[in-house]
């Protein structure tokens, strides 16, 4: 049986605009439980580098490699985390719908700051590793197949969906 002021404006759920911002709350928080997780493993591992012995035979370089990619990895932990505040100093203000686009947003730029820290972290990894020339290339074909999981193909599928009728 179907509500007569559903609230759902065409998307295909018989939902309000507060079910549905608590439904989309809750999928985001287990996205975030995903992401966080590795970010918080990346950063901590990142945060041990420095004070590892060979960290002093490093070049300026990778020193520097090094700082950006610490630096984006604590951007990245602040944007992943930062939904967490926006829940929590706004809860009980009836601001659900607003919170969980917000909280979207924040997700959206702390995957594209992971983006660039998985990059920067794989790239100082291996100018250890290879010929820089080579790490480079490998970084770059990494960049590619993240930008492809992460970002094309979700905006494909959207883009390719077929039409409401």
């Amino acid at each position: 049986m179907m509500r007569q002021d559903n609230g759902s404006r065409g998307h295909g759920r018989d939902e309000s605009e507060e079910e549905r911002a608590d439904r989309r709350w809750v999928e985001l928080l287990q996205e975030l439980r995903v992401a966080q997780t590795g970010v918080q493993i990346l950063f901590g591992f990142l945060l041990t580098v420095a004070f590892q012995p060979r960290f002093a035979d490093l070049s300026s370089t990778d020193r520097n490699i090094y700082t950006i990619t610490v630096l984006l990895g604590a951007a990245t932990t602040g944007a992943l985390i930062g939904p967490v505040s926006f829940h929590r100093l706004l809860t009980g203000q009836q601001l659900k719908p607003q919170t969980v686009v917000w909280a979207s947003r924040l997700t959206v730029v702390g995957l594209f700051l992971l983006l660039c820290t998985m990059a920067s972290a794989l790239l100082l990894i291996l100018r250890v590793v290879v010929d820089d020339s080579l790490a480079l290339w490998l970084v770059a074909g990494m960049l590619l197949w993240f930008v492809l999981c992460w970002f094309v193909l979700p905006v494909w599928a959207r883009i390719t969906r077929p039409s409401e009728k």
